[in-house]
This record gives C-alpha cells, sequence and structure tokens, in this order.
C-alpha cells in the first residue's frame, strides 16, 4: 500500500511541476492576429491613431472581424480582406451601416467603375469605413470544368458499381 501511495504522490507532483511551465498562455496574444489568418478577427490597428472594429463577410478570400484605422476606407478593408474571390459581385459592394438612432443606412458602391474607369474624374469617391460597419461582398457560386468533371466522375462511378453489382447477383 506503501508503495501505491509512494508512485501517486509522484505522479501528483509531477503533473504540478508540468502544468506551471511558462510557455504556454491562455488566451490569445493580440500581436500574432497579423502572422495568423487562420481565425476571424484580423488585426491592422495603427498605435498611432484611433482604431475601429469592422466585420467583412461575404465573398472575399478572408472573411471576418478587423481591426483597422478609423481613416480606412471601403478599397482598404477590401484589401485588408485578401481582395474579392471570382464569385464576387464588383458593381454591388454594399456596407451596412447602423446610425445612432438605430436606424440601418445601406451604401452601395460600384467596384468596377474603380477598377477599369478610364476616366478618374467619372469615379465615384470610395466610402470612408466607421465603426461598426459591415462590408459585404454579394456573389454567386460559379462551376468550373472540375467541377463537371467530378461530378460526371461521381455518376459514372456509381453506375459501374451498380452494374457489377446486379452482375454478381444474376451469376448466383
Amino acid at each position: 500500500m506503501k508503495v501505491y501511495f509512494f508512485f501517486i504522490s509522484l505522479l501528483v507532483l509531477g503533473v504540478q511541476n508540468f502544468a506551471q511551465s511558462n510557455d504556454t498562455k491562455i488566451g490569445i496574444d493580440y500581436g500574432m492576429l497579423k502572422q495568423s489568418p487562420q481565425g476571424a478577427v484580423y488585426d491592422y490597428s495603427d498605435p498611432q491613431s484611433v482604431n475601429i472594429k469592422v466585420a467583412v463577410w461575404g465573398n472575399v478570400r478572408f472573411p471576418g472581424r478587423y481591426i483597422v484605422p478609423e481613416y480606412t476606407n471601403a478599397k482598404d478593408l477590401l484589401s485588408y480582406a485578401g481582395g474579392p474571390t471570382d464569385a464576387a459581385l464588383l458593381e454591388d459592394l454594399r456596407i451596412y451601416r447602423i446610425k445612432e438612432d438605430s436606424s440601418q443606412e445601406f451604401i452601395s458602391f460600384n467596384y468596377n467603375d474603380m477598377l477599369w474607369s478610364k476616366d478618374p474624374k467619372k469615379v465615384s469617391p470610395t466610402p470612408q469605413i466607421k465603426a461598426g460597419d459591415v462590408l459585404l461582398a454579394p456573389g454567386e457560386p460559379r462551376w468550373y470544368s472540375r467541377d463537371y468533371l467530378s461530378i460526371s466522375l461521381s455518376i459514372v462511378s456509381t453506375l459501374i458499381s451498380l452494374a457489377i453489382l446486379i452482375l454478381n447477383i444474376v451469376r448466383k
């Protein structure tokens, strides 16, 4: 019995010593957010200015919450989000904003004008981002030849498997 008590006490002391290591932290270090885009919070803050929290959703490379400087505009925010995907409808980008009186404001702008316009005077100014805004990049899913090939091969392989099953049942 004394031997068991001795081993259990050694085990408890050993676990307690390993649990107190200083190389792990509970929570997240916000300085690491710029280096790891796997999370849903991205920090592009500027320590020299006021920073705001906004969100980017829809067809962008890295959707999520962003901490950005107050002087950020919609083009900058779209760039921080990794840019639009090929399924994004660039002529219908939207900003949703909740006003102080709890009403919602909807700002729509055409990013294609900014990209492809030959006359810079005709381009409308880029909307400024405010705290709590949501930038939405709507879009439609696109099908490519690899998608059609994948579905076709799935159907063909299912039909071949069924034919082999039927032939094995008929032979017996």
